[in-house]
């Protein structure tokens, strides 16, 4: 029945694996050098724990830099609302253009059409966003790692 199937199945791996040695060396030292290789790249890029910074006063905001800026962003909910307005008025004296957009797809054709002075905020909850920029803003590659 199924134990005389199951022992002659066995039997039959057992010859095969016997009759090629190389190919079950390579099933067993090919995974080994793998995580072995693996080992030796985490040991070569570690982890690095960037420490706190002290509070620092960094001073006034160049706000010549923001002429003509466009902070577009969406949903517009009521908090989004104030927090827009807050930014806008409260930290400048000219204030930024924000616009406020229904979807985060109408967002991204917004910023399609005007890249150089255009950022996106994606509202995810009252506490939460998530910035959006133009594919011509430099990324810094200060925390490439961490990303």
């Amino acid at each position: 029945g199924v134990w005389r199937q199951t022992k002659a199945l066995l039997f039959k791996n057992c010859l095969i694996k016997c009759r090629t040695k190389k190919s079950s060396v390579q099933e067993v030292l090919f995974p080994l050098f793998f995580l072995f290789w693996l080992i030796l790249m985490s040991m070569m890029h570690p982890h690095r724990k960037y420490d706190e910074v002290a509070s620092t006063n960094l001073g006034t905001l160049d706000t010549s830099v923001l002429v003509n800026f466009v902070i577009g962003y969406t949903p517009p909910t009521r908090m989004a609302r104030e927090i827009m307005k807050k930014v806008a008025f409260d930290n400048f004296e000219d204030g930024l253009i924000t616009e406020e957009y229904l979807s985060e797809e109408e967002l991204q054709e917004a910023s399609a059409f005007k890249p150089s002075n255009f950022v996106g905020v994606v509202f995810n909850d009252d506490m939460s966003y998530q910035l959006r920029f133009p594919d011509l803003v430099a990324m810094s590659s200060t925390y490439m790692e961490s990303r």
